[in-house]
């Protein structure tokens, strides 16, 4: 029998759901008949289910990574949902507060690399996740290039030849990319490099949708979360799955967020607010920014976290010239700080009811972060609800919806990307 998850508690106002409750069911039906299916890019459903059977290979491979070079960082090379979801995991749970143990680059500039290399410092200090789905990303290629330039040297300049240069350096890597070294440049590179292990970014996984994905599991590993930790963490958005493609409005809360937010559009109000509450949420923001620009393609929602984007947001927020919806995931505060943390929600949310229509998720904490379970549940959430916009708004207006939803895709992203095609990276210059 399906329980709504304990972690986190969503309150929803100035939406009647009753409009849609007959429509439940075609909405689910939409989303389940396309899930897990090959080509429809929602193969995140259960993936993580899929990675519980993998975790002892996963912590395996990160204490190996470690042992075989004695370097206690790891930087990441990727973008977009390959350095977002691994970032929003990691401050969700708590780790890596002060940037200790994972460095992330992901620029092509000058300035950005000697920052880069600056926090960075001992280049043989690190070793070095490269992620990217093809293997050869412009901007992560870019990036490995040079380090991979750089840790050759270093080797070279402790009085190794060339060959034993390129082993020892070998040593500080491990790609994460397609399982297929015909499609992957990058996962070719690891083989002939002798790189350690096999992690893979898997099919029909969308970089935004990926945070249950090789990449940010084995830096949650080498940052130091328990493996019963990432146990539960997985156990509990399996869970939302489970929820998440059930026609009971009163369990369904991913489908219930994608209806509230639909809802506001199919009402004439484009413009819409999701705040998060605390440092913990400092790149969810960046993180739900791609997801809601990739999915909904639409850059009229405001994500910001708060306290810091509240007083300048104001102005706007409460303007009753603007027509707003808005959305505040907060917390549930249990320290010392609780008193006065809870007064402000309470002046946010009585705010924002009487602004629009508004919904407030409260996730269960530990002491520096989220609860596991609280992780699992809020990341697979904010994954289904996005899709649930799609679909719920296409069938209210019966219009088809695509074989594959368009919040899975991201053709226009190729726009930009052709005119990257031809560039080759060299270490030092690009020409």
């Amino acid at each position: 029998m399906l329980t709504k998850s304990s972690s986190l508690k969503t309150i929803f106002t100035g939406v009647d759901f009753s409009k849609y409750e007959s429509k439940t069911s075609e909405f689910v039906n939409e989303f389940s008949k396309r899930a897990n299916k090959e080509g429809k890019f929602l193969n995140w459903v259960d993936l993580p289910k899929f990675q519980l059977t993998r975790l002892d290979d996963l912590y395996s491979m990160a204490e190996k990574l470690k042992s075989q070079t004695g370097a206690s960082k790891l930087s990441v090379m990727g973008i977009g949902g390959s350095k977002h979801t691994v970032e929003h995991m990691l401050g969700i749970n708590g780790l890596n507060l002060c940037g200790e143990t994972v460095l992330f680059y992901s620029d092509v500039d000058s300035i950005s690399w000697e920052r880069y290399l600056s926090k960075l410092g001992d280049v043989l200090s690190s070793n070095y996740l490269i992620a990217s789905k093809s293997g050869s990303t412009f901007e992560t290629k870019d990036g490995f290039l040079r380090i991979l330039h750089l840790v050759k040297d270093a080797y070279i300049a402790k009085g190794l030849s060339e060959a034993e240069a390129e082993k020892s350096a070998a040593k500080h890597f491990i790609a994460v990319t397609d399982k297929n070294s015909e499609k992957s440049e990058l996962r070719r590179t690891s083989i002939e490099q002798n790189w350690l292990g096999d992690l893979f970014i898997h099919d029909d996984v969308g970089g935004r949708f990926s945070a249950f994905d090789d990449h940010a599991l084995f830096t949650l590993a080498f940052a130091g979360m328990k493996k019963e930790d990432m146990a539960s963490m997985l156990r509990s958005a399996q869970e939302i799955s489970s929820l998440s493609l059930t026609a009971d409005l009163d369990l369904n809360d991913a489908l219930k967020e994608g209806i509230f937010w639909a809802n506001a559009k199919l009402n004439g109000i484009t413009a819409s607010v999701h705040q998060y509450m605390g440092s913990m949420f400092e790149n969810t923001v960046y993180w739900h920014a791609q997801m809601q620009n990739e999915s909904q393609k639409d850059t009229l929602k405001q994500i910001a976290k708060v306290p810091d984007a509240m007083h300048h947001s104001a102005e706007a927020h409460f303007n009753p010239a603007n027509k707003l919806v808005f959305a505040l995931t907060v917390p549930s505060d249990n320290g010392v700080c609780k008193s006065n943390a809870e007064a402000y929600i309470g002046a946010l949310s009585k705010s924002y009811e009487v602004t629009g229509a508004f919904f407030m998720e409260t996730v269960e904490t530990s002491k520096l972060g989220l609860t596991p379970e609280a992780a699992g549940a809020l990341t697979q959430l904010r994954a289904f609800a996005t899709c649930y916009q799609e679909i719920v708004e296409a069938v209210m207006q019966n219009k088809e919806l695509p074989e594959v939803l368009d919040s899975v895709l991201q053709p226009h992203v190729e726009f930009y990307k052709k005119n990257l095609k031809g560039g080759v990276v060299i270490p030092g210059r690009i020409g």
